[in-house]
Protein backbone atom coordinates (compact mmCIF):
# COMPACT_ATOMS: atom_id res chain seq x y z
CA UNK A 1 0.00 0.00 0.00
CA UNK A 2 1.29 3.44 -0.93
CA UNK A 3 0.96 6.22 1.58
CA UNK A 4 0.48 9.79 0.51
CA UNK A 5 1.92 12.60 2.57
CA UNK A 6 -0.65 15.37 2.83
CA UNK A 7 0.30 18.99 3.20
CA UNK A 8 -0.43 20.69 6.47
CA UNK A 9 -3.13 23.31 6.51
CA UNK A 10 -1.23 25.51 8.99
CA UNK A 11 2.35 25.89 10.15
CA UNK A 12 3.69 27.40 13.34
CA UNK A 13 6.47 29.97 13.12
CA UNK A 14 9.00 27.28 13.99
CA UNK A 15 7.60 24.81 11.44
CA UNK A 16 7.53 27.49 8.74
CA UNK A 17 11.13 28.50 9.35
CA UNK A 18 12.15 24.82 9.30
CA UNK A 19 10.34 24.25 5.99
CA UNK A 20 12.21 27.22 4.54
CA UNK A 21 15.59 26.25 5.96
CA UNK A 22 15.74 29.56 7.83
CA UNK A 23 16.06 30.51 11.45
CA UNK A 24 13.00 31.96 13.16
CA UNK A 25 14.82 35.31 13.28
CA UNK A 26 15.45 35.19 9.51
CA UNK A 27 11.76 34.43 8.91
CA UNK A 28 10.81 37.36 11.10
CA UNK A 29 13.24 39.50 9.10
CA UNK A 30 11.52 38.51 5.84
CA UNK A 31 8.19 39.51 7.33
CA UNK A 32 9.62 42.79 8.61
CA UNK A 33 11.34 43.63 5.32
CA UNK A 34 8.65 42.59 2.85
CA UNK A 35 5.24 42.22 4.50
CA UNK A 36 4.66 44.84 7.19
CA UNK A 37 4.95 48.56 6.51
CA UNK A 38 6.32 49.67 9.88
CA UNK A 39 7.36 48.38 13.29
CA UNK A 40 3.98 49.23 14.83
CA UNK A 41 2.27 46.96 12.31
CA UNK A 42 4.74 44.20 13.12
CA UNK A 43 3.87 44.42 16.79
CA UNK A 44 0.15 44.35 16.02
CA UNK A 45 0.38 41.39 13.65
CA UNK A 46 1.43 38.52 15.85
CA UNK A 47 0.60 35.68 13.46
CA UNK A 48 0.98 32.36 15.22
CA UNK A 49 0.14 30.22 12.18
CA UNK A 50 0.99 30.37 8.51
CA UNK A 51 -0.78 28.75 5.57
CA UNK A 52 0.93 26.84 2.73
CA UNK A 53 0.55 29.91 0.47
CA UNK A 54 2.47 31.94 3.07
CA UNK A 55 5.29 29.38 2.97
CA UNK A 56 5.42 29.68 -0.82
CA UNK A 57 5.55 33.48 -0.60
CA UNK A 58 8.30 33.37 2.01
CA UNK A 59 10.27 30.92 -0.16
CA UNK A 60 10.07 33.31 -3.13
CA UNK A 61 11.07 36.27 -0.98
CA UNK A 62 14.00 34.37 0.53
CA UNK A 63 15.33 33.57 -2.95
CA UNK A 64 15.28 37.30 -3.57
Amino acid sequence: MTSVKTAKSQYTESEASSQLGLSVDALRGLIRDHIVKNDEELGASRVANFHPADILLFRLLAQG
